[in-house]
């Protein structure tokens, strides 16, 4: 998201709380930022997609920020998997140090060998052993996965952020929404 407009809306501001700061935000989303250990929050990634009758679907993802993104995977029998195929609108939540972000965009299927060489690589780094599928070259394969993904292979997805809104735990706090 380096070099977009952003429109930023204070939506703290009738209660004299400042404007979040995006940057510092990114930068916690891209070391990998966890809550406090004695935070009541934890680290799941939440994905919520839309089902075919237009209710919610929330499930636990292993999403991980990337270039200015949350990536994840699954299978494409799963639930998830058939509603961002369907709709590609969908959201994900994750708690960081001292906040809740909740980025809202469109989940993009990613089919290009060097980016899905590269996310693979990236989860590896993070400590799931995944590398890309070379028969079928636009899937991650590993050796294991949790069990609501689905068989492998597994389908890697980018979300392009339309929105972001992030919440601060810690003082001053704040509440703000990004719109890119």
């Amino acid at each position: 998201m380096k070099g977009c407009l952003m429109e930023i809306i204070n939506l703290g501001k009738a209660d004299g709380l400042p404007p979040v700061d995006w940057a510092a935000v990114a930068g916690k989303l891209a070391a990998g930022s966890a809550p406090a250990p004695d935070a009541a929050n934890s680290r799941t990634t939440w994905l919520s997609s839309v089902n075919e009758d237009g209710s919610p679907h929330v499930t636990a993802v292993g999403a991980l920020w990337l270039d200015g993104t949350f990536w994840f995977q699954t299978g494409a029998g799963t639930r998830k998997g058939r509603n961002v195929a369907r709709d590609p609108r969908c959201s994900i939540a994750v708690s960081i140090r001292d906040a809740d972000v909740v980025i809202e965009g469109d989940a993009v299927r990613v089919t290009e060998p060097g980016a899905v060489a590269r996310i693979a690589k990236a989860w590896a780094d993070n400590g799931w052993p995944a590398e890309p599928d070379r028969q079928r070259v636009r899937a991650s394969l590993a050796p294991f996965n949790a069990p609501s993904q689905g068989p492998p292979p597994w389908n890697v997805y980018r979300v392009e952020p339309r929105s972001a809104i992030v919440t601060l735990a810690a003082e001053p706090g704040g509440l703000t929404r990004f719109r890119f």
